[in-house]
């Protein structure tokens, strides 16, 4: 266990304070002058940067110091224990810094991991950014700033306005600011040209009303953070068991005896679902970890909740790590279903359920066909494994009765993507592991709300049956056309063939790939909003015109329409729950995002269709019996929520093995085996994320489990790939990303870390290395990103 730090210095007068850091070097709080006006700080940074030896477990008694620190440091003693006793609580503030479930008995007081605690910090700081601050503060000034520079200055107050020709923001009137979409809306040439962005951490009823205001208007244009991280999933899953969504509950993982853990670190993305791995250790299960990394949250989890954790004496997880190579899951998987065939043969009845494919699914024997001739060679070459460590993942399989399959974004962001979660699928069926405790699908989602979102029609795509719904209960003809999803949204921003871009809360410039060319597209747009809590990099990349218009945050009371408020998210597990905040608003201009939305929808609206969207923001029971008669499974929506906190939304293939497919069972697909080569001297880069940050957001500079101290331009590489391309560790090089096209980007001045990763494959963090990603670059069906392989060369820097 790593030992405490020293006393870390106080932070600058005008800084919300971070963190405090452990190990040796210099702290967050007595950083360069990271906040002096000086730029990107860039080589400051450089200077800063310490690494030493990652950890060997997650959490623990320096999760629990650390975060207490970081909480009171940002938000004071009282709002601080408010607001973290709160978290996860039945009634309380659903925890926006991952989807993760909530246990349904009994829950800790501290129902909360490290960066739950970090993401109520972050939106609970008492430095706010107003007027003066924009007055100060030039676009051009703070586009040379860092991302966590940005964040890091505090609230949102007031509704701002950059007009056109302007270089400073400056304050308008709610009204003022709603007419102004209005206009701009009603002044395009059709809706179409228009885009209603969505982010995840936006609740059900704000979801509804936002899908709601853009079909009313005219157009599917829905994108929204699935299509960048688990659209894959979605794809795969609907075209294979009928539902884009995982098949277990909480209570699942309890009770399974084998959990397959394929590209994800649950210790730094999703560290609540350690406790569930530790709690399926302790029921006797086994873990097979699949990551090219060797993270801490898959060795030993140290659960603060408990003395053993707190004494570092903490939950052995992994029972065994494939460090397979970027890209390799899809032949892993194929040579997996190989071998359990074979493993049937030999013992008949004792591998694959035949009676469970038999009843239940279609296409088996051409599965079986393709994968007895799945190539062992092409398998050794994409995974980078040996034939014995793949047969021992097999065998752990074919003995074990309950099997869940859990997935993250190592998997979704390739161009294979789909093809590798209908390979899961395919093994799940093959062993009947759909419809029965202890077993099933478990993709893992990042955004507290993403999967509720979806279920309130934000999709591009949206079924008919939604649409034949909506338009029923509120009297219009929805658009039939499908919109643009998040890479045609840029592509139309760019060509221009979209004027006016809505972003309902998130980062959308600094989360999508290729960063330049989005920040060219936003900025060349007639008009951009951006509903947000804190100043992002989206409000740099400005439209022509821009507002930026301050809302709530979920830790806060909303008391919009003269009463308390509370809204409802939906987790990965499919459990719909309440969420209501304690904290006073940051500022007294402060409007949630139901009333934002209905203000937009008002004044660009008015009466058209004869939706009553002044009626909505006096109570939210409004919007939620409207849900409960247009979205499937949300029948008495209202009272459900009410009555009982909550429900669990119905799931075919879950509850009754009913698979709604068009052929109306289980499809085993058939995918062409995919080895992806590397031209000699390049290296395949995966975008990760630190354990000092939420998706874009950054929290701090440091990234303990891996042994990063102050700072962020770093790229994990093995000493063998050192040693063969003539590097050193401690090099600083530039990142260049090569692509059949022939363009080439370029990510400057990174410094290269020595550690323990597959030959061949390096990482480094996102969003900085996200403009070496084409926005062409794309998973087949579902169009996600291919941050997860990235062809590099290394470059020494400045040459």
């Amino acid at each position: 266990m790593s030992t405490s730090p020293p006393a870390a210095a106080p932070p600058p007068a005008d800084l919300p304070a971070g963190p405090p850091v452990d190990g040796a070097g210099p702290t967050l709080q007595s950083g360069p002058a990271v906040d002096d006006g000086s730029g990107p700080l860039v080589d400051e940074e450089e200077a800063r940067l310490r690494v030493g030896p990652p950890a060997d477990h997650a959490a623990g008694l320096q999760a629990v110091r650390l975060s207490m620190a970081n909480a009171v440091r940002q938000m004071g003693v009282v709002k601080a224990t408010r607001n973290l006793r709160a978290l996860n609580q039945v009634d309380g503030v659903d925890c926006m810094s991952c989807a993760w479930p909530d246990p349904k008995g009994h829950r800790h007081t501290a129902e909360f991991c490290e960066n739950g605690a970090k993401a109520v910090s972050w939106e609970g700081v008492r430095q706010t950014v107003g007027p003066e601050f924009f007055a100060a503060h030039s676009l051009a000034d703070l586009a040379g700033r860092t991302d966590h520079w940005l964040e890091r200055q505090g609230r949102l107050t007031h509704p701002m306005v950059r007009r056109a020709g302007a270089e400073h923001y400056e304050p308008i009137s709610w009204q003022d600011a709603f007419a102004l979409i209005g206009t701009h809306l009603n002044g395009l040439a059709g809706p179409d040209e228009a885009v209603f962005y969505t982010s995840g951490r936006t609740s059900n009823e704000a979801a509804f009303l936002h899908q709601l205001l853009a079909r009313a208007y005219g157009t599917n244009n829905l994108p929204d953070c699935s299509n960048m991280c688990h659209e894959s999933t979605s794809a795969g899953l609907a075209r294979t068991i009928g539902v884009g969504k995982g098949s277990v509950s909480l209570q699942d993982l309890h009770e399974a005896d084998l959990i397959v853990v394929s590209g994800q670190n649950p210790g730094t993305n999703h560290p609540r679902m350690l406790t569930a791995l530790e709690t399926a250790k302790r029921n006797g299960a086994r873990i097979l970890a699949i990551n090219p990394l060797q993270e801490a949250g898959l060795m030993r989890f140290d659960n603060p909740q408990k003395l053993r954790g707190l004494a570092g004496r903490g939950t052995g997880l992994a029972d065994e790590l494939l460090q397979i190579r970027s890209n390799g899951d899809l032949a892993l998987w194929q040579a997996i279903g190989r071998l359990l065939l074979e493993a049937e043969d030999a013992a008949p009845g004792t591998v694959l359920d035949r009676a469970f494919i038999d009843q239940y699914t279609t296409g088996f024997d051409a599965w079986q066909r393709h994968v007895r001739a799945v190539d062992r060679d092409a398998v050794l070459a994409a995974t980078g494994l040996t034939w014995s460590q793949i047969e021992t993942a097999a065998a752990m399989l074919a003995s074990s009765k309950r099997i869940v399959h859990c997935w993250a974004m190592g998997i979704t962001q390739h161009h294979n993507a789909v093809a590798t979660i209908k390979e899961f699928v395919n093994v799940a069926l093959a062993q009947g592991m759909i419809g029965k405790p202890g077993a099933g699908l478990c993709p893992v989602r990042g955004h507290s709300n993403v999967q509720g979102d979806r279920t309130m029609g934000i999709w591009e795509a949206p079924p008919a049956f939604f649409l034949d719904a909506l338009g029923a209960e509120f009297g219009f003809a929805p658009p039939r056309e499908p919109g643009f999803d998040a890479a045609d949204a840029v592509r139309a921003l760019r060509d221009r063939r979209a004027k006016v871009f809505i972003a309902l809360g998130g980062n959308f410039v600094a989360a999508m790939s290729d960063t330049d060319v989005v920040t060219e597209a936003m900025r060349g747009a007639q008009l951009t909003v951006q509903i947000s809590t804190k100043l992002n990099r989206s409000h740099v990349a400005a439209g022509r015109t821009a507002l930026i218009l301050p809302t709530l945050g979920r830790t806060e009371q909303d008391l919009t329409g003269g009463r308390p408020q509370r809204v409802t998210v939906e987790d990965s597990m499919s459990e719909v729950h309440a969420s209501r905040g304690r904290s006073a608003p940051a500022g007294p201009l402060l409007r949630s995002e139901v009333d934002i939305v209905c203000g937009i929808a008002a004044a660009t609206l008015g009466d058209r269709h004869g939706i009553p969207w002044q009626d909505f923001p006096a109570d939210y029971d409004r919007i939620r019996d409207r849900i409960g008669r247009v979205v499937p499974g949300c029948a008495d929506y209202t009272e459900r929520i009410r009555t009982h906190g909550g429900f669990t939304m119905p799931h075919g293939p879950r509850d009754s093995r009913t698979f709604p497919t068009p052929e109306g069972k289980a499809v085993f697909t058939v995918s062409p085996l995919e080895v992806l080569s590397v031209p000699p001297g390049r290296l395949v880069l995966q975008t990760i994320r630190s354990h000092d940050q939420f998706n874009t957001t950054i929290y701090g500079l440091d990234d303990r489990y891996r042994g990063i101290r102050s700072g962020r331009r770093v790229v994990f590489i093995s000493a063998a790939d050192l040693a063969e391309l003539g590097h050193a560790d401690g090099d600083v090089v530039d990142l260049v990303s090569e692509w059949t096209d022939g363009r080439q980007r370029r990510a400057e001045r990174f410094r290269l870390v020595e550690y323990n990763t597959p030959k061949g494959c390096v990482a480094a963090y996102y969003p900085e290395t996200n403009p070496l990603v084409p926005l062409d670059s794309q998973a087949a069906v579902s169009g996600t990103p291919t941050s997860k392989w990235v062809v590099v060369r290394l470059e020494p820097s400045g040459t």
